[in-house]
C-alpha cells in the first residue's frame, strides 16, 4: 500500500498481553491511519489515545484473568473509513453498564480514578462497537473520513 492508494488496505498486529506493547500498537495504528490524507493531525492523535485506551484495556483483562493468548489488533481502512479492532480472550463487559462519569469540570469527576477509559474511547471515536462473546471481546472503533 503507498500514499496514492489509502482507500484500502488492512493491517494486522498480534501482540502478547503485555505493557511494553500497548505503545508499539499505537505507534504503527496512528501511522497507518495517517497514510489517508483525509485524517487531519487532531483526529489521528484522537485515534492513537482510543486505541491506547482500548489495547491497555484488552490487556488488563488478559493480565487479570491470566490469560496468556494474544490480543489482535486490526486496522482497516478500506471502507471510507478507518476501523479499528481490538480483539482479546477476556469475558468482556457491558458498556451500557458502566456508570456515567461526571462533567470534567465537576469537582466530583477527580473521584474516579478508573472507569474513564471507555468513556474517552467513546468520546473521542466516531463510533464504537462492543461485541461480547464465547471467545472474548471485540471493541471496534471507528473513525470517518473527513472530505479533503
Amino acid at each position: 500500500m503507498n500514499r496514492k492508494d489509502y482507500s484500502s488496505g488492512m493491517v494486522e498486529l498480534r501482540i502478547p498481553a503485555q505493557a511494553e506493547y500497548i505503545q508499539l500498537v499505537r505507534t504503527v495504528i496512528g501511522e497507518v491511519a495517517s497514510i489517508n490524507p483525509n485524517l487531519n493531525l487532531g483526529r489521528i492523535a484522537d485515534l492513537r489515545l482510543a486505541v491506547s485506551e482500548a489495547v491497555t484495556n484488552a490487556y488488563r483483562e488478559h493480565t487479570r484473568q491470566n490469560i496468556e493468548d494474544q490480543i489482535v489488533i486490526r486496522c482497516d481502512l478500506s471502507k471510507g473509513k478507518i476501523e479499528i479492532e481490538i480483539n482479546d480472550q477476556g469475558s468482556g463487559f457491558n458498556p451500557d453498564q458502566i456508570p456515567s462519569l461526571p462533567n470534567p469540570e465537576d469537582p466530583n469527576r477527580l473521584n474516579h480514578e478508573s472507569g474513564v477509559g471507555f468513556s474517552l474511547i467513546q468520546e473521542l471515536s466516531d463510533e464504537t462497537v462492543v461485541e461480547v462473546g464465547e471467545h472474548g471481546t471485540k471493541v471496534r472503533l471507528i473513525f470517518n473520513l473527513n472530505d479533503a
